[in-house]
């Protein structure tokens, strides 16, 4: 285990957890957990033996947002300071969104501003039943960042994500999972337990199928049919040669479990 003051990261077999580490202040991010959060989103990216990403918070909160009180404080500075928190925290959504394993979000309390878009991320995202979502930017005359105005609309449609950028509406976590913001809701008491068991059977999965799965739903938007049945055409050749699929259709034809090394 390693331990930094804003975020702890610890790899336990082939799950990475990330933490994020300010509770005094909801979580929020500044330049150094931004940072942070960057460096420890390239290492997972690289490492092979991490096989599974978990990401939460500590304490009360999932994630605040943005630290608005060191915005305050930067004063005629603040938009510089912002671009700074922006560019670190986006270079480590964009490695987490494009890495070859999948990512957990286990969103331990309210989400808001940039949280909700951390939230979001997950390709699973289990939520605790009292934490609520979020967006909150125009409250306070800002505009989403976190590529939240990216992946929001095609989560929930463009009139649902219309609805909660506009009016900063908070929702429930059974709401979220009603609308499809989150994967699923359990009682806080179990949250931690339920994302582990989950994580650490997807650390024991297929790596490299999930990763290519993750690929593929990710480019689907922005492909044609014919380009995206090509692109899965390939995809299932290479994994169809790979060590991982070897193993999974020799264990299917011999009627027992796979094991993917």
């Amino acid at each position: 285990m390693t331990t930094e003051d804003c975020l702890v990261v610890t790899v336990d077999g082939p799950v990475a957890t990330l933490r994020l580490n300010r509770p005094t202040v909801g979580n929020s991010l500044d330049v150094p957990l931004a940072r942070a959060l960057m460096e420890a989103a390239i290492r997972c990216d690289e490492d092979a033996a991490i096989r599974v990403v978990v990401l939460t918070g500590t304490g009360r909160f999932f994630c605040a947002g943005g630290d608005v009180g060191a915005f305050g404080a930067a004063g005629n500075a603040a938009p510089a300071l912002v671009k700074e928190i922006t560019g670190y925290l986006h270079s480590a959504i964009a490695r987490l969104s494009r890495m070859a394993k999948p990512l957990i979000t286990v969103v331990n309390g309210p989400a808001a501003g940039a949280g909700f878009s951390l939230a979001i991320l997950g390709d699973i995202a289990i939520s605790a039943r009292s934490a609520h979502y979020t967006l909150a930017y125009t409250a306070i005359g800002l505009t989403p960042d976190g590529g939240s105005t990216w992946l929001l609309p095609r989560l929930v449609g463009l009139r649902q994500a219309q609805d909660l950028a506009l009016t900063n509406r908070r929702v429930s976590a059974d709401g979220a999972v009603t609308m499809g913001l989150i994967t699923r809701v359990v009682d806080d008491a179990e949250l931690l337990s339920t994302a582990m068991t989950l994580a650490n059977e997807m650390g024991r999965a297929a790596t490299q199928a999930l990763g290519q799965t993750r690929r593929l739903l990710l480019s689907s938007f922005g492909a044609t049919l014919e380009t995206q049945m090509e692109e899965e055409s390939r995809s299932i050749a290479d994994a169809m040669r790979s060590a991982h699929g070897q193993a999974g259709v020799r264990a299917f034809l011999e009627k027992r479990k796979p094991e993917f090394n």
